[in-house]
């Protein structure tokens, strides 16, 4: 349950700095600072929601979930993707009214501020490093987020210290709401795959068909459909028209080649080659023409 745990870990800390940022963003008087406790803020509550779904997604398959609960993880993606937008259009709305009319800052307090954030997100980036899954991938993409926020905010306090240019500060928020919108927009894509039963990232359904029907006993094969749980776990159908009596052998070859290009979870339809598909939809996308009959 290690992913779990990090995830939890990831809304303890971000809760409690939260806090720390928002007082911290009104003494210094700082927009940057304070952008990022309202960023911190929606880090916290939506690597809550995603804790919940993560364990929720580990439960076992079930009759009201047959698939498992693999599906609830990527929720929690989306959830946080949605918070972490937002959260960055806010952001650049409020410092580009700031750009206009810069006030001024502490910039020795934002300097402080900004080492122990950066020590503090450093910390927690190397815990909650290496998750697989889109909603894990989405909780260290905050936490990475977090820390170069804060570097940005160390360089720039140190910039306004030298110069004197609050502009620095609005300009800042910017530079880094904009890119945690970039990338949230991206993870954004890849859970919206999901849920639309894209086929999965990294198979290509034409190398997958020709390595197929090149299996000795092929004789064609339709109905092929692919799709992912989780962006982990991929999912097969398939229909196989052979004369061969050596089903068994037959299937494991096929799903060998299956496992070969990612895809762990197989069902196999096996007819003859004079039998009628009864499905109307026959036309799918990965019929092959059979001259035995007409749809």
């Amino acid at each position: 349950m290690k992913s779990a745990r990090n995830i939890l870990f990831a809304f303890i800390l971000n809760l409690f700095f939260t806090v720390f940022e928002f007082f911290g963003g009104i003494f210094t008087g700082s927009f940057a600072i304070l952008s990022d406790a309202i960023h911190d803020f929606g880090d916290a509550i939506s690597i809550g929601i995603a804790y919940l779904l993560e364990k929720k997604s580990k439960k076992r398959p079930n009759s009201t979930y047959t698939y498992g609960y693999a599906r609830y993880s990527i929720l929690g993606a989306l959830i946080t993707t949605i918070i972490l937008i937002l959260g960055s259009v806010f952001i650049i709305i409020g410092a580009v009214t700031r750009l206009f009319e810069p006030t001024e800052v502490n910039h020795d307090g934002m300097i402080i501020l900004a080492i122990i954030g950066v020590i503090i997100n450093s910390a927690a980036v190397y815990i909650t490093h290496g998750g697989k899954n889109l909603n894990q991938r989405s909780v260290s993409l905050h936490m990475l987020e977090d820390v170069l926020g804060w570097v940005v905010v160390l360089i720039g306090s140190i910039a306004i210290k030298i110069t004197d240019l609050s502009i620095i500060d609005p300009a800042m928020s910017i530079a880094v709401a904009g890119f945690i919108l970039f990338s949230s927009l991206r993870n954004f894509g890849e859970i919206l795959d999901l849920f639309l039963e894209k086929t999965p990232r990294g198979v290509s359904v034409k190398d997958l068909k020709s390595h197929l029907r090149a299996l000795p006993d092929v004789e064609s094969l339709h109905h092929l459909h692919l799709w992912s749980m989780d962006g982990i776990n991929n999912y097969a159908t398939l229909h196989i028209v052979t004369s061969s009596k050596k089903t068994e052998e037959l299937k494991t070859a096929i799903r060998t080649e299956m496992a070969e290009h990612g895809i762990q979870h197989v069902t196999i339809e096996l007819e003859a080659p004079a039998e009628h598909c009864h499905d109307t939809n026959c036309k799918s996308a990965t019929a092959t023409v059979r001259p035995h009959h007409h749809h």
